[in-house]
């Protein structure tokens, strides 16, 4: 098994992307929820890191709160 091998509850990726919101919702409809890592990049198996982590948790909560409908607060963490 690769270092960060993904999988149908695990998600890599290197930064936020346009399709964030997908896969949010994916996992949100399957029955065992997943994982969604940022800072990762799975291809190369390296842990690339966040400039500011604190900057992008909010960046991910507001994407959440303002671009899923309905709301889909309150089912993550």
């Amino acid at each position: 098994m690769r270092r960060f091998e993904e999988s149908a509850t695990i998600e890599y990726k290197r930064e936020l992307t346009e399709k964030f919101e997908r896969e949010v919702v994916a996992f949100l409809n399957s029955s065992e929820g997943g994982v969604i890592f940022l800072g990762i990049d799975a291809d190369r198996q390296s842990v690339i890191g966040l400039k500011n982590a604190d900057a992008m948790q909010l960046a991910v909560k507001d994407r959440i709160r303002n671009n899923i409908l309905p709301s889909a607060l309150g089912l993550y963490r």
